[in-house]
């Protein structure tokens, strides 16, 4: 079973990563779809990108809830019926979703040194701490951390260089702040990350660690 990590970030926040191992037609026998999901995979070109979303249905039986009890609202941000927080992510091998009393974010990257040609478009004060030793593992971290944020509050106006500063980290602590700076709101979440298998798992919540 592909469950890749389970993190028990506390009593009320869970994060489950699952690594993509099956075929499409395994994924595809095992999972059980709402109607507007089979609509939606139905109209998927890409099969990574189908195998990402039904991945990410096996975690949600993992947390033991079912495709049935996700919906989305118009903004496109998924909702659980019995009203805790969840967040999603997918990206090649690797599906996540975060669970939540609170609200929280979450990303999942493959590092790719590519990343460094875009830095000037989602990096602001971020750059006077950057090193060139590392670079890409750095850049996705940041960029992990400020979808998080994103996700946490999609407001269509937030800037990636200027509303969402990512505080200075050292990679192997796995863990920074981050803030949503764009008025009216002025709020600091905590970052935690890690790297896994050349990919970078990012979440954001306003929750210590138990």
């Amino acid at each position: 079973m592909p469950l890749y990590k389970t993190i028990k970030h506390n009593d009320s926040t869970t994060v489950f990563v699952w690594k993509i191992e099956e075929s499409l037609h395994d994924l595809e026998s095992t999972v059980k779809l709402n109607e507007r999901s089979q609509n939606r995979t139905n109209g998927m070109r890409s099969e990574s990108h189908k195998k990402g979303f039904l991945a990410v249905r096996k975690l949600l039986e993992v947390a033991g809830l079912s495709d049935f009890d996700l919906y989305y609202t118009e903004d496109g941000k998924p909702h659980l019926k019995d009203g805790r927080k969840i967040t999603i992510s997918h990206s090649f091998e690797f599906s996540t979703i975060a669970i939540s009393d609170t609200e929280i974010g979450i990303d999942i990257e493959k590092n790719r040194d590519k990343i460094q040609r875009i830095a000037s478009k989602f990096i602001g004060k971020e750059a006077d701490y950057l090193v060139e030793e590392n670079l890409t593992e750095q850049l996705t971290v940041i960029w992990g951390a400020k979808e998080s944020l994103f996700k946490i509050h999609p407001d269509g106006g937030l800037l990636f260089i200027e509303h969402l500063p990512i505080d200075e980290f050292n990679l192997y602590h796995k863990q920074t702040t981050g803030h949503i700076l764009k008025e009216p709101f002025n709020e600091r979440f905590e970052i935690y990350f890690d790297i896994i298998d050349g990919y970078t798992l990012v979440y954001a919540t306003n929750e210590q660690k138990g």
